[in-house]
């Protein structure tokens, strides 16, 4: 009897360790591996856009490919731009690829990746219009913008000094909709957005005068929250040029 208690306990002990180490296998497999969330704005063609249930874009097969290249999971939350930052401030989200410019006043709050895209900003007018040729032809004019861009940001620091009045849309077709039915003179936007889109589509729209500045775009990250993902970024857009895949990216939607 004794040696059948002994037998009994040691199996009891046996079951129990091994019980406990499916149990500890299976926390492993249940806390998965990190995904950021990366915030977007699907209404910003050709770097983001919707097509059909797909999300397609400069911004997106860039970021999908850095994300490959480092070993990293990604899932995408589309929203409005100005909606972006402070999403992040609230924890929402882990990154932000958006067309959005490196600025003074953004590195405040978030940390930038190397700068991925040459950009700047230029007056876009109708097709029709023959007395806005430049930003210095804005004087009593109503200047359309997007909320939260460089753009709207370029537009109310100089409204004063050109003036003109400033009106803000949370979307870019809407701005470009103000304009091309009359409601606004002009409106201010990043080149390649606008000759993208002048291109897909006939928007009665045409560019005027030269850029107005030298805006990169840059992938965001909340300041300081993540150093290593940074890393990884500018670590992966390297490569990426480097094997030839960013200007594939590049020509797929601009041709060049």
């Amino acid at each position: 009897m004794k040696k059948y208690g002994l037998f009994c306990l040691v199996l009891i002990l046996t079951l129990l360790i091994s019980a406990c180490g499916t149990s500890n296998t299976a926390n492993d497999k249940s806390k998965g591996e990190k995904i950021y969330k990366v915030g977007v704005d699907t209404t910003y063609p050709p770097f983001e856009f919707k097509d059909g249930n797909d999300y397609k874009g400069i911004d997106i097969d860039l970021i999908n490919a850095i994300a490959k290249n480092q070993g990293f999971k990604i899932e995408l939350s589309p929203m409005d731009f100005g909606g972006i930052i402070p999403a992040m401030q609230a924890n929402q989200l882990d990154v932000a690829i958006a067309g959005m410019s490196i600025t003074d006043e953004r590195k405040k709050i978030v940390d930038f990746s190397d700068p991925y895209f040459d950009a700047g900003l230029i007056v876009v007018v109708k097709n029709d219009n023959t007395t806005i040729k430049s930003a210095d032809d804005l004087k009593g004019k109503t200047v359309a913008v997007k909320k939260g861009t460089s753009g709207a940001k370029f537009a109310e620091d100089n409204a004063v000094k050109l003036g003109y009045k400033v009106v803000q849309f949370n979307d870019s077709p809407a701005m470009f909709q103000e304009v091309s039915n009359g409601n606004a003179d002009a409106l201010l936007e990043d080149y390649p957005v606008i000759s993208y889109a002048i291109a897909q589509k006939d928007l009665g729209l045409k560019t005027v005068g030269d850029r107005l500045n030298g805006d990169q775009y840059g992938i965001a990250l909340l300041k300081g929250q993540n150093t290593d993902l940074l890393k990884k970024i500018d670590a992966g857009l390297a490569e990426l040029k480097k094997d030839g895949t960013y200007d594939k990216i590049i020509k797929k939607y601009l041709g060049k």
